[in-house]
């Protein structure tokens, strides 16, 4: 972690406008510092010796040497130092963010839709300053999911198979702790709900999955409108089940994955056969100031699965989704976290875990396995 010292940002944008914009708000956030500035990707990897930033606000069209193959760069030759993207809320901006975040960008926010510079100013800062203090409370700041090696600790009665994260937190209840005492039987249904570092934790988890899971999966990932779309189409080209963007009205099936589709909540209903069980697609308003919601989703999964839920929470800032854990957990469901070393931001698993919901915690690469288990008993 960065300590008490300041967060140095270098500003990588091609637009005046944005790069004092961005620059203004920088230099206004306590804790945070402007390294310097560059307007394209070329000039900022030359600066970097000499202004020794920790991360890059970084658009991703530029000449000369454009966004992605500065993230390229910064893999090869600077792992040390993160990257935060501007995108643009299109097909094409989408697409390339999804590249972005497989390349290890921290997070992403949107250049503002408003014409009002006072008020464009006023979005950046409300999508960066969080963003910034996740990264620079993070362990994993350059968003290099992967490179951490977990570092435990076994808690009271636990085997190591269930070994507990390292936390400056308050100590953990024991796993599962709390927990009723209705039955449980094998999974029918997975969930999943993830924020910050969610795409590139996806794209390392899923694939992993197999093709005869058996068992549908519904995905909360925070992201705003088209790019939810674009990080489905993504997923799906590397896994085994099939991974789309959720449509209205549509039943669940087997072996596919639904992911939430950004600025709408999704929940689930009962079939008109009643037996069956669709997709509800609403414009419910955000709760945890998130829209899609985690909690919106687990809870509606809870009235149709008592027993045979298995509920997995990842790496993300904030809490949402404690709240239908909670839910959950006095439902019976099989509750998977994932742990604080291999999180980019340990954050939506943390409350639940040292709230006694969460059942075993695990490292990203073995998440896949445990759904595997609990659907399979």
């Amino acid at each position: 972690m960065l300590g008490t010292r300041n967060l140095r940002v270098l500003v990588v944008d091609d637009t005046i406008v944005y790069r004092k914009a961005v620059s203004d708000i920088i230099e206004a956030i306590p804790g945070v510092e402007l390294a310097g500035v560059a307007h394209n990707g070329k000039i900022a990897i030359a600066k970097l010796k000499s202004l020794k930033p920790d991360v890059l606000t970084l658009d991703i069209e530029m000449p000369q040497m454009n966004g992605i193959e500065v993230l390229a760069e910064l893999k090869k030759n600077y792992p040390d130092i993160g990257a935060i993207m501007l995108s643009t809320l299109t097909d094409e901006g989408s697409h390339m963010t999804m590249k972005a975040l497989d390349l290890g960008a921290f997070d992403f926010i949107l250049k503002p839709q408003s014409t009002n510079q006072t008020e464009g100013k006023k979005e950046i800062r409300a999508a960066l300053e969080p963003i910034l203090k996740a990264f620079k409370n993070s362990k994993n700041r350059a968003g290099l999911i992967g490179k951490t090696t977990p570092l435990t600790r076994s808690a009271p009665g636990l085997s190591t198979k269930t070994a507990q994260p390292v936390t400056n937190a308050r100590p953990l209840r024991p796993l599962g702790s709390g927990r009723t005492t209705a039955s449980r039987g094998k999974s029918e249904i997975v969930t999943i709900g993830i924020s910050t570092g969610g795409p590139n934790a996806l794209n390392q988890m899923m694939p992993k999955l197999p093709g005869n899971l058996g068992v549908p999966i519904l995905i909360v990932q925070h992201m705003p409108p088209v790019f939810t779309k674009s990080l489905a189409a993504s997923l799906d080209k590397k896994c085994a089940i099939s991974v789309k963007e959720a449509e209205n009205g549509e039943n669940i099936l087997p072996n596919v994955a639904y992911i939430a589709p950004g600025g709408k909540q999704m929940k689930l209903v009962a079939g008109t056969d009643g037996k069956s069980r669709r997709i509800k697609i609403t414009d419910d308003p955000p709760e945890n100031s998130c829209k899609p919601s985690v909690d919106y989703l687990f809870r509606s999964v809870g009235d149709y699965y008592v027993g045979r839920t298995t509920a997995v929470i990842m790496t993300g800032m904030g809490s949402d989704g404690t709240k239908g854990l909670a839910i959950l957990r006095d439902k019976s469901a099989y509750i998977i976290g994932q742990d604080e070393a291999t999180c980019i931001v340990y954050g939506m698993p943390k409350a639940p875990a040292e709230l006694g919901y969460i059942d075993t915690v695990v490292p990203l690469h073995k998440i896949a396995d445990e759904i595997v288990k609990s659907v399979k008993k």
